[in-house]
């Protein structure tokens, strides 16, 4: 089917202002056929997955209907989460913004009751929220639905997914009878079926092809990596596509907190989002990203519904989804409303079978590439310092030097000579804090500190399980997948067994850092903080020791004093670093302003 204008479709001069004002003029596939037949009172079934402008498509026709004069709920919009009820109310509130009167409002859990009913009372005709808070207010008898006239399940596959069946039932039983009703989702799976066939009728279905269903905007790419490997090869990737704007899922919450210190340690602006956080802790960390505060939001799958973020350059698969409707969702997050992304998506082992059966399912070409290697890496590097000074020498924008030029040419040194030698020390001496271009590029060195690994917290100190927590879990949140049993601690980075205080490698010298186990620092944070900080390759960092409250760091001998003195008084963790070489006495562990309890996240 052809795409339409947004003209052509019937709507009031008031929302095709507000369409204007968002700068859209044709409709996407399943606005221009899900408008028409909602605009005509029809039940809808609408397959279309994330980022196909569906939330238009039944947000238009929901707003027609509403009737300014009636201070009351007429449309309810069923989402599966907070993050997709959020971004559902901000849409509807610009496509409304020019037909006075219609008031919208999310109700979703984590959010204030108070400002919830506030809304309600002050008449909202729009309501959009999740099942588990909208069925709250039905039984306290805050919400009423005797004058609806629509009811939209947004996403109706993942609420099946997360339990919320027969909340939907209830739902909808108590909903008017002559309701139009709307279902979209990604797929109909046959509870979905169920629900279609007992409260729509006649519904029409609105199907876009399978060509668009696969995506065909996102280049989607996968890797076969070792799963020790996965770090160096992420910032590898990063750092040969100079990728600035992305998104990284990983299976577990653990593994989000991990990742983000590491990507943070290495000089990478990354934040976190999974389920442990609070709405409020989410909503300041999506509206950093948004503002491009953020290089890389690393996060679970409760993130890989309902967040609406332009021009996300790439999407990370770091860990494998669990299926394919997953992996369509995540990925969904790049290449939004006809633009191009990219998805890549790294694969361990016999998880090659997971990806073939991914594959199949999305019928999509996902084409398995090489590594690139260190070396790649490197040229690209000083490709781009090149391709920068030639272009600050063409456009002559600097200051000339002639007069200390001058006086090195007169004592015999070549003009090539004097010019490599600033080339070195540029390259050696740059600011304490790491910008992207000054990140050293990652190496790898089968004998060495291998970051991606870290000491685990003892089982003491790891947060409740979920069901000891003092209030109730949130119905509208999503489950992630349960952390893995903890590793031991030999699964770390190389630990010196024989400790003591002076280094037995030839050629090495000990330092001694006052942070450890218990100020949450793990193996990989201090060698990221030492790359950080000096610009010395990973290769001068050899063994690594964690105890309690102080760690001891192996380190090349003529690099000993100069890294002691840069990392000596830094911020490090929230808290002041102290690092100082070991002698044959044993150290006396100082107390240091502000290192009295864990550090608060990133």
């Amino acid at each position: 089917m052809q795409k339409k204008l947004f003209t052509e479709l019937g709507l009031s001069p008031e929302l095709l202002k507000a369409v204007a004002q968002m700068g859209f003029e044709e409709t996407t596939h399943i606005q221009s056929q899900a408008i028409p037949a909602l605009l005509a009172g029809s039940d809808v079934v609408g397959q279309s997955q994330t980022g196909s402008g569906k939330t238009a498509a039944f947000a238009l026709p929901a707003i027609e209907r509403v009737d300014v004069r009636l201070r009351a709920p007429q449309v309810l919009i069923l989402c599966p989460t907070r993050e997709l009820a959020v971004q559902v109310a901000e849409e509807v509130a610009k496509l409304a913004s020019f037909k006075k009167g219609v008031r919208e409002i999310p109700i979703y859990g984590g959010q204030s009751y108070e400002r919830q009913l506030r809304g309600l009372r002050d008449g909202a005709q729009i309501i959009i929220g999740t099942p588990g808070r909208v069925m709250d207010h039905l039984n306290r008898r805050t919400l009423k639905l005797d004058q609806l006239k629509m009811v939209i399940l947004d996403e109706a596959d993942r609420m099946l997914d997360m339990g919320f069946v027969e909340d939907i039932r209830e739902i909808l039983g108590q909903a008017p009878a002559e309701r139009q009703t709307v279902f979209f989702s990604a797929t109909v799976p046959r509870p979905i079926q169920e629900l279609i066939k007992s409260f729509t009728r006649n519904p029409v279905n609105v199907t876009i092809d399978q060509q668009a269903l696969s995506m065909p905007a996102i280049e989607q790419i996968y890797y076969e990596v070792d799963r020790r490997a996965k770090l160096d090869v992420l910032c590898r990737l990063i750092d040969l596509q100079d990728i600035k704007f992305g998104i990284i899922f990983c299976a577990t919450k653990m593994m989000v907190d991990e990742l983000t210190e590491h990507l943070t340690a290495r000089g990478y602006a990354a934040d976190k989002m999974h389920g442990d956080m609070t709405q409020a802790m989410r909503e300041r960390v999506i509206a950093k990203f948004r503002k491009r505060g953020l290089e890389f939001l690393i996060a679970t799958d409760v993130a890989a519904r309902g967040l609406d973020v332009d021009d996300v350059e790439v999407v990370f698969n770091y860990d494998l989804p669990h299926d394919g409707d997953d992996y369509i969702h995540r990925i969904g997050r790049t290449g939004r409303a006809g633009k191009s992304g990219r998805a890549i998506t790294f694969v361990s082992g016999r998880e090659i079978y997971k990806m073939q059966n991914i594959i199949r399912f999305t019928k999509s070409k996902i084409r398995r590439e090489r590594i690139p290697s260190e070396e790649e890496v490197e040229q690209k590097r000083a490709n781009s310092f090149y391709d920068s000074l030639r272009k600050t020498l063409e456009e002559g924008q600097y200051d000339r030097q002639e007069a200390l030029l001058g006086r090195l040419l007169d004592q015999g040194f070549a003009a090539t000579d004097i010019a490599s030698a600033l080339i070195h020390i540029y390259s050696e001496e740059k600011p304490v804090e790491p910008t992207r271009e000054e990140r050293p590029a990652p190496s790898r060195r089968d004998d060495g500190p291998r970051p991606e690994y870290r000491d685990r917290p003892e089982r003491r100190d790891r947060p409740e399980p979920r069901e000891y927590r003092s209030e109730p879990r949130d119905r509208s949140e999503p489950r992630e997948r349960p952390e893995p049993r903890e590793r031991p601690a030999s699964f770390g980075l190389k630990a010196n067994r024989e400790g003591g205080e002076v280094s037995h490698e030839p050629g090495m010298a000990r330092l001694i850092l006052g942070v450890g186990r218990e100020h949450e620092v793990q193996p990989g944070d201090v060698l990221g903080v030492i790359v950080g900080i000096t610009k010395l390759p990973k290769e001068a960092v050899g063994v690594i020791r964690l105890q309690p409250k102080q760690s001891f760091v192996d380190v090349k001998e003529e690099h000993a004093e100069f890294i002691a003195s840069k990392l000596n008084g830094i911020q490090f963790k929230g808290r002041k670093l102290w690092c100082k070489l070991a002698t044959a006495a044993k150290p006396v562990v100082k107390a240091v302003a502000g290192a009295t309890g864990p550090a608060e996240g990133p």
